[in-house]
């Protein structure tokens, strides 16, 4: 690391040193170092294949029966079961456990912070480790439905009413839980510090936290490798990857 790297780093440590009700927001970049790809990153899943991003919008998904056959096999593929939380992950669930996490906001659909502890969580775009129907609203684990897939079929519809299915992750298109976007916009209004960790702080509304907190007075602190929107008020920006930082800077194992 250089010097600017070792001044953010010692900056971002004090800030988070001295807050007592974070609010931190993660995005695909904490999850990478598991093994699961970003989407819009240089080797981005949709960067490499644009055509993919089809398969996460919601009109698409509804009206054409291949896209949804080849959304099943993405899911059924996806790297998010056999991943393992990273060092960041572990990082932000040591703060929990220290009682200065306020709320734990993630972009992220992997549901790898509840696996490394972490409780307070909101999943503002959703899990792919459920599955709803788009008909009758009804939500069951992935698991099931997903042996259906490994057992033929192609495009598994609801048991209960027949309708649509698909994982409980939010599309382009689709709203998000109007009640987890309070939540957090709350948290983000009363917190001492925000912490934006593996985003590009360039999707709505999640990114929309930071502004929130900035503008009600508390530090932002982003550690991204990749320059975002709201670096210029940020009071410490980190570059160092996330499995070195985020430890340094909360003092985990």
């Amino acid at each position: 690391m250089g010097e600017h790297d070792d001044d953010a780093l010692a900056a971002a440590r004090r800030l988070v040193g001295a807050a007592r009700r974070i609010v931190a927001l993660t995005g695909a970049g904490i999850s990478t170092g598991s093994g699961i790809p970003d989407f819009r990153g240089p080797q981005g899943v949709w960067t490499e294949d644009p055509a993919a991003e089809r398969l996460s919008t919601l009109d698409a998904y509804l009206r054409d029966p291949d896209v949804r056959r080849r959304a099943w096999q993405g899911r059924l593929h996806s790297p998010a079961w056999t991943a393992e939380p990273g060092a960041g992950h572990r990082a932000l669930a040591a703060l929990e456990r220290r009682g200065v996490m306020a709320l734990l906001v993630t972009q992220n659909i992997d549901g790898l912070h509840q696996r490394a502890g972490s409780r307070n969580v909101v999943e503002i775009h959703g899990t792919l480790r459920e599955v709803e129907c788009m008909a009758c609203g009804a939500r069951t684990p992935a698991s099931s439905t997903l042996d259906r897939v490994r057992g033929g079929e192609e495009d598994p519809h609801c048991l209960a009413c027949g309708g649509i299915l698909k994982s409980a992750t939010i599309s382009f298109g689709q709203s998000l839980v109007a009640a987890d976007l309070a939540r957090a916009q709350v948290a983000a209004r009363s917190c001492d510090l925000l912490l934006a960790v593996g985003t590009t702080l360039g999707v709505y509304p999640a990114a929309g936290l930071v502004p929130i907190a900035s503008a009600h007075g508390s530090p932002v602190v982003i550690v991204n490798a990749q320059p975002t929107p709201f670096d210029a008020i940020a009071a410490a920006v980190v570059r160092t990857p996330i499995t070195a930082a985020l430890p340094a800077i909360i003092g985990a194992p």
